[in-house]
């Protein structure tokens, strides 16, 4: 049964999306693991992290990408159906063991979450709306996984900046979430927000289920420049005071132009360009990962199975 690990933050260009296909193609390259990427952001940063626009295109001309998978969490009428499974790339970037779940630009419409709600709340013994949202968005990630979580290793859950829908049944399906940020103030706001808004989405859900999520640390990114050089002791000093040592990974994610060039050949850079220096960090980072993961001493299917009903 897989980990499930959502990288969150409520601030955009912390370099997110970098780090979610860079540790899950460095846990399938160099560790042997079975893992899939699940892009949950429209930009599909990290499906085009993966697969070429022309593939992309394919796949949802075919109607394979997540945004159909939710339509039939929504309108469970619908005629044409497809299986998590059929909407999976596997052998993504030409490794073996590495697995894709596309986005889409287009996920859900949210007027029609909220018509299908108010009818299933108006059905099920007139309950209030926001315990039928509520299990609404405990069940849709996870069901949309539970066919295929016994294949893999790792699933990496990329989310989406901000607090929408998808991030926060995103959360509720994880066991662990990374926190990816930029040594310079409006980062901290960020992980800050974020915080506050998982400690109020386990209290939204503390009647009916316990959400196991923990922070297992913050990642560091886009380092070693002028503009997080010039901050970096005042955010670490503030950071150090709201966490412990053991959430703040070692390892920091520097500035490296390689990293962005490997978005134009379609592939991270742990596999275009694994001398360089951001490559490296990433190799670094994942051997922290798992180190992390082993001295939470939490048993995994314990985390795993998360009541959603």
């Amino acid at each position: 049964m897989a980990y499930i690990i959502a990288t969150a933050n409520m601030k955009g260009g912390v370099g997110k999306t970098t780090l979610s296909v860079n540790l899950a193609t460095a846990l399938a390259k160099d560790h042997g693991k079975k893992v899939l990427v699940f892009d949950l952001d429209t930009q599909i940063s990290a499906t085009l992290s993966m697969m070429s626009p022309t593939d992309f295109a394919k796949y949802r001309k075919t109607k394979r990408t997540l945004k159909y998978l939710i339509n039939q969490a929504i309108q469970p009428e619908t005629r044409s159906k497809i299986s998590v499974k059929e909407a999976i790339h596997h052998n993504a970037c030409k490794l073996s063991n590495l697995d894709l779940l596309p986005g889409d630009i287009e996920l859900y419409d949210e007027f029609v979450v909220s018509e299908m709600l108010h009818e299933e709340a108006f059905e099920v013994d007139r309950l209030d709306f926001e315990t039928v949202w509520n299990r609404f968005e405990r069940r849709l990630v996870k069901q949309i996984l539970e066919p295929v979580i016994e294949n893999y290793d790792f699933i990496i859950l990329d989310c989406a900046p901000g607090y929408n829908l998808m991030t926060r049944s995103a959360l509720a399906a994880s066991s662990f979430y990374i926190l990816p940020a930029k040594s310079e103030p409006l980062s901290i706001v960020g992980i800050q927000l974020l915080e506050r808004r998982i400690a109020q989405l386990k209290e939204s859900h503390a009647s009916e289920v316990d959400l196991n999520i923990n922070l297992l640390g913050i990642v560091f990114t886009m380092s070693g420049n002028l503009i997080t050089g010039r901050y970096y002791k005042q955010v670490m000093q503030r950071i150090n005071e709201d966490f412990d040592s053991a959430q703040i990974f070692k390892t920091q994610i520097p500035t490296d132009v390689n990293v962005a060039k490997a978005v134009d050949s379609f592939m991270p850079v742990v596999l275009t360009n694994p001398q360089s220096a951001g490559a490296k960090a990433f190799t670094q980072i994942t051997q922290e990962f798992l180190q992390k993961l082993q001295a939470t001493g939490i048993n995994q299917q314990q985390t795993q199975l998360v009541n959603i009903s």
